[in-house]
């Protein structure tokens, strides 16, 4: 068997954007992986709803350490043990652009080295998927990387899939690599075939504004965006009467329903 590409037991579209990049996906080791810290995993994730995550071993697309949610969220019966089982639930409109992003996400790793630290990077973006009540909705997707092995090839990741159906309808393609861990990266990428954000968007906020942003998103007090930025109490609630300004946005759950339609979540 030629061991130059990923050779799952089930062919699934992302195979085919990994397979694009073996030097960095390309793995032979068909050892069992130890399970990542859920704890650590639990801690990076923004969830504003309903959500569940599994653990994908990249060598053959198998999942496990699934989250309990996934079962009613999508009606399965039991645990799902392949990727293609998952992408089998999106919207036949939205594959095409859940491969493109994947394809981006790889390339700016690319362009910013970032395979050298891809444990502290997190991409997300969003799209449809068929849901237990047979219709489908929006979910927020961030994907954590977990595991490399000593050539510093991914093997392993964490899927977290959020429903945000009751926030917004409206997908903004849009497709994003942020730092997690201390590390202050925020790439912001569009789907060339969906060219929405610049069209609507009619505020350009600044770096620390998106940061604070993606804060407020998770529910942050003042108190502890200050702690965590180590910046005052006052200088957050400044950035956060601008922000609502700048994005002509009442309250903060305007500006929540506003940052994932403009592609900052």
């Amino acid at each position: 068997m030629d061991k130059k590409f990923l050779t799952p037991k089930k062919h699934h579209p992302l195979i085919k954007v990994w397979n694009s990049y073996p030097e960095f996906l390309q793995n032979t080791t068909t050892m069992a992986l130890p399970a990542p810290s859920i704890e650590r995993i639990i801690g990076e994730i923004f969830a504003p709803g309903k959500f569940y995550y599994y653990v994908i071993n990249l060598v053959d697309s198998t999942l496990s350490h699934h989250h309990e949610n996934i079962l009613e969220i999508h009606g399965f019966h039991k645990y799902p043990v392949h990727l293609k089982e998952i992408i089998d639930l999106l919207h036949p409109d939205d594959i095409e652009f859940v491969m493109e992003a994947e394809r981006m996400c790889i390339e700016k790793m690319k362009d910013i080295n970032g395979f050298d630290y891809i444990q502290e990077l997190k991409s997300s973006y969003c799209f449809r998927l068929r849901t237990s009540k047979g219709n489908y909705e929006l979910f927020h997707h961030q994907a954590l990387h977990t595991l490399k092995d000593e050539n510093g090839k991914l093997m392993q990741a964490v899927n977290i899939h959020t429903n945000i159906e009751h926030i917004t309808h409206q997908n903004s393609y849009s497709v994003l690599l942020s730092g997690i861990n201390g590390r202050e990266d925020f790439h912001q990428m569009q789907w060339s075939k969906y060219n929405k954000i610049s069209e609507s968007q009619p505020a350009i906020f600044t770096k620390r504004e998106v940061e604070i942003i993606t804060y407020i998103a998770r529910g942050f007090s003042a108190g502890e965006i200050s702690n965590v930025l180590n910046i005052s109490e006052e200088t957050v609630r400044t950035h956060r009467k601008n922000i609502l300004r700048k994005s002509d946005c009442k309250n903060c759950s305007e500006l929540i329903k506003m940052a994932f339609e403009w592609g900052y979540l």
